[in-house]
């Protein structure tokens, strides 16, 4: 079968792969093609009823030219999302965006990517090859969800990752205990209780970390504001770096990784809290010693020896980057992308060590720091991927 050909295939169609789209075909003149099932992660991994935690000034899938934010989504759709945006809302954002920036998207997704001399071959799912100079890899953190080893081999129906369910309606009546204290967990816990479940949650830390909780006085409020970034990503100071990719990574790697975990460190957004204090058991400084699988339910034991027995144990434990779990990259390929821990080690415009392969997203924190684990960096990343292809285009070109 003879293969299609494009210049630059992007791999997937969330946020970042649509910014890609958006600042590749803006600005360049590349036969650009996307594959994959528009905001699919968001509307198939992520619970009905949540919201958006980072602030509506840092959700737009950014463009080039600025004009399909989420404000001009509202005007057209003569809707107001209001603040913090709907999940439900956010999505159908994103498929504006996709019918604008990328009305010919290819909704298969790609079964493989190989590595064939100075190109790339893509094999959709059904077979179809197509190939391509380049590659853009945003493919989301769907593959990355962290199970702890010992609820590993447990039947899901007694415990499961927190992005398995789309609705809680079916934990009516039964016992959960939410393993987790960040924003998904403590939102999954809320939507469980309103669900009708009877809900614990086991956290690790000895308290819960509420953003923008604490009450400051007005000088202090104005110092927090001027030495924050707009995203809200870690604490004010260490937001306004995380904000600045190039300032970020020029620090010693040992304080990156501080300053990441830092900013990444689990919480939940202010507006979360009145669904949870008072409301839900929240049991903190513990974590789970030992599990006792039955038919029907399952035994928990804590640290401290206190023991619980519970219908489900829903995993709100969060994502863990490891590349090879995408199971699209091929023996040829694979091999060849350097990586430390997991992540693929990018160089400038997000291109790994296989020339013309490039990776946006959470795959690209650990060389670009934590703004890439959030919608706020669709256009750094997609700005700098878009020079550097364009510049290495031009210089063959010449050549």
């Amino acid at each position: 079968m003879e293969s299609a050909c494009c210049d630059v295939a992007i791999v997937g169609a969330g946020p970042y792969a649509l910014s890609a789209a958006a600042f590749l075909r803006a600005l360049t003149n590349l036969d650009v093609r996307m594959f994959g099932k528009t905001m699919s992660f968001w509307d198939e991994n992520m619970p009905a009823g949540m919201f958006l935690r980072s602030p509506r000034c840092a959700s737009s899938i950014q463009d080039p030219t600025g004009i399909w934010d989420l404000d001009t989504f509202d005007a057209a759709s003569g809707v107001d999302s209001g603040t913090p945006t709907p999940l439900a809302r956010f999505v159908e954002y994103g498929r504006w965006v996709q019918e604008s920036v990328a009305p010919d998207i290819d909704s298969r997704f790609v079964d493989s990517i190989e590595h064939c001399g100075d190109r790339f071959v893509l094999t959709l799912e059904d077979g179809t090859p197509v190939a391509a100079n380049r590659v853009v890899i945003a493919a989301g953190i769907a593959s990355f969800a962290h199970v702890p080893t010992e609820f590993a081999s447990v039947d899901p129906r007694l415990a499961s990752h927190a992005s398995a369910w789309r609705t809680f309606t079916s934990f009516a009546g039964k016992r959960v205990a939410v393993v987790g204290g960040g924003q998904s967990a403590l939102e999954s816990a809320a939507l469980l209780h309103e669900a009708g479940a009877d809900v614990e949650m086991l956290i690790r830390n000895r308290e819960i970390h509420w953003l923008h909780g604490e009450s400051r006085p007005t000088p202090a409020k104005v110092l927090a504001r001027a030495v924050s970034g707009p995203s809200e990503i870690g604490p004010p100071g260490i937001s306004m770096l995380v904000e600045t990719p190039r300032l970020f990574t020029s620090i010693p790697r040992p304080l990156q990784q501080r300053l990441h975990q830092r900013a990444m460190r689990p919480a939940g957004a202010k507006w979360l809290r009145p669904r949870v204090d008072g409301l839900i058991t929240v049991s903190t400084g513990t974590t789970v010693r030992r599990i006792e699988p039955h038919e029907r339910d399952i035994a928990l034991t804590l640290q401290d020896g206190a023991t619980r027995d519970v219908d489900h144990v829903l995993l709100a434990t969060g994502y863990r980057v490891d590349i090879s779990r995408y199971g699209f990259l091929g023996e040829t390929l694979l091999p060849n992308i350097k990586r430390r821990n997991g992540y693929p080690v990018l160089r400038a415009g997000f291109e790994t060590s296989v020339p013309g392969l490039h990776f946006l997203g959470a795959p690209a924190a650990l060389s670009y720091g934590p703004l890439l684990r959030f919608v706020a960096g669709t256009g750094y990343a997609s700005a700098e991927l878009t020079r550097r292809i364009d510049a290495q285009v031009r210089h063959l070109t010449a050549a």
